[in-house]
């Protein structure tokens, strides 16, 4: 008799550390998918960049950042944190995803961070594509009146 009661709670202790197991397991997914989360770490990451606005992906593993002055910004979820780069002028090659809600990077500065990124919308796409496309000009080039011919 006191072999099945130690069984018994033996058992539902087991059970009690899978569930806890699980739960602990969703609340930190579901913890680096929080935009909060990727405003502090950017924060933290590049303290004299002012965030304008964030868009997300739509499995939550990357998140493109509109900072001031046209600049742009790029996290991706490394599980435990958010691994951020602030992307510089010239530095990325984008194309087109085939569905017309993403676009493929390729970055020059760090090809660790290239991949395909999929939006939500094809609104969400194009606006981050926008924000890249004012990092392929530098602010010099952007600022010469048209027709102009920069000199380095």
């Amino acid at each position: 008799m006191a072999s099945i009661t130690w069984i018994v709670i033996l058992g539902l202790v087991a059970l009690f550390a899978y569930y806890s197991t699980r739960i602990a397991k969703r609340t930190n997914e579901d913890s680096l998918h929080d935009t909060g989360l990727a405003l502090l770490e950017f924060g933290r990451a590049f303290p004299n960049e002012a965030i304008r606005s964030l868009h997300t992906t739509e499995d939550g593993n990357a998140v493109f950042v509109r900072l001031h002055d046209n600049k742009a910004g790029f996290m991706r979820n490394m599980r435990s944190h958010y691994a951020c780069h602030l992307i510089e002028p010239g530095t990325v090659r984008v194309r087109d995803l085939r569905n017309g809600r993403g676009f493929a990077i390729e970055f020059l500065d760090a090809p660790f961070h290239n991949g395909e990124f999929t939006f939500a919308s094809p609104l969400e796409a194009a606006e981050v594509s926008l924000w890249l496309l004012g990092n392929y000009v530098s602010n010099a080039e952007r600022d010469a009146p048209s027709g102009a011919i920069p000199t380095a």
